[in-house]
């Protein structure tokens, strides 16, 4: 990003961002405090897309929402090895399960395999987030998520077969 400041005599300042896709945020800060904001879409268009006023305090507020103030996402580094060791299985219990005929909270399901139950596909009805009063049943479909070795764990106790 480039950024590029300028005097505007006798009005105040005016800092322009120019982004890697040629765009640009123009902001002009008055002697007065007052503060515009300009948007244009092409670094080279004479006339802004859109444009807004903020107070000093708005734009106190943006500049920290924007330096990660409130919410600081994840390094995508972070999100790739998340995403290479958490796995979502949909996993249909068998009438021999161990789980069947108990709650979600009896059944010790995570305490037993590190896996979570978020969702269940019971019949034509979806159950998000169930409640750990839930009760398991025969055919239900469990939305569960967890690190692979602990869902091929609980497929197998879903099926019917121990755990060694």
């Amino acid at each position: 990003m480039q950024v590029r400041m300028a005097d505007l005599p006798g009005i105040g300042k005016k800092i322009s961002f120019i982004t890697a896709e040629e765009s640009m945020i123009v902001l002009i800060i008055h002697h007065t405090g007052k503060r515009e904001m300009y948007f244009f879409s092409d670094v080279d268009n004479d006339e802004a897309d859109f444009s807004i006023n903020l107070t000093a305090n708005e734009t106190r507020e943006l500049g920290a929402q924007l330096l990660g103030a409130v919410y600081q996402p994840v390094d995508s580094d972070k999100m790739k090895l998340l995403k290479s060791q958490i796995v979502t299985e949909w996993v249909k219990l068998d009438e021999s399960s161990v789980f069947v005929g108990k709650t979600i909270e009896n059944s010790e399901i995570r305490k037993r395999t590190g896996v979570s139950i978020v969702g269940i596909f019971r019949d034509e009805d979806v159950i998000a987030s169930p409640e750990v009063t839930e009760v398991l049943q025969e055919g239900d479909t469990l939305m569960a998520i967890g690190k692979q070795e602990a869902i091929a764990n609980f497929e197998k106790l879903c099926e019917g077969k121990a755990i060694g």
